[in-house]
């Protein structure tokens, strides 16, 4: 049998790496996302201790001082948090964009494995009509086992095959008369 060689191999590997490497694209872009947003939290909770610890000032003895520290520090919180959101934006949109190449790639590649597939089952019917051709080759001249004569497709002896057998019969004549002497 026949090895099946797809003719665009080289191609599909390379839709292979490309799409390793647009996975490898989509994951740095989420974990960039991912570290983004952490910092957003972080500026959150830090704003949250601020606001606690404005109220706690406002209870306790009253230092104008540290209240407009305090205030101060919630005020750049909020000018820290509105640029993290915008970062987490643009990372939001790189993760997008990452995913919708990752996408496209996914795609080209499964078309190109598609036709590999129905190439190799091409190869296959080929493979297939080529061995029946062998086998009925192989049958035309079939062998009667009962008698070891060579039969025609219609069953009868042919002409080669009956001299052939002919021929036989002479020698095997031969060969037993060499014995009896």
């Amino acid at each position: 049998m026949a090895v099946f060689r797809y003719k665009m191999q080289g191609i599909l590997d390379v839709k292979e790496k490309l799409e390793n490497r647009a996975k490898q694209d989509f994951a740095e872009a989420n974990m960039k996302l991912e570290a983004e947003k952490q910092k957003l939290f972080d500026l959150q909770q830090k704003k949250e201790f601020y606001l606690d610890e404005g109220v706690r000032l406002r209870l306790e003895l009253i230092d104008v001082r540290k209240i407009r520290e305090n205030k101060m520090a919630v005020m750049k919180m909020d000018e820290y948090i509105k640029a993290q959101n915008i970062e987490v934006n643009k990372a939001g949109k790189l993760v997008e964009k990452a995913r919708t190449a990752l996408q496209q790639v996914m795609v080209e590649r499964k078309a190109h494995e598609k036709l590999k597939e129905s190439a190799f089952q091409e190869f296959l019917k080929e493979e297939q009509a080529n061995e029946s051709m062998e086998i009925d080759q192989l049958t035309r001249g079939r062998v009667c086992s009962r008698h070891n004569h060579i039969l025609c497709p219609s069953g009868q002896l042919g002409r080669s095959a009956e001299s052939f057998v002919l021929h036989l019969s002479r020698i095997r004549d031969y060969s037993t008369a060499l014995k009896a002497s």
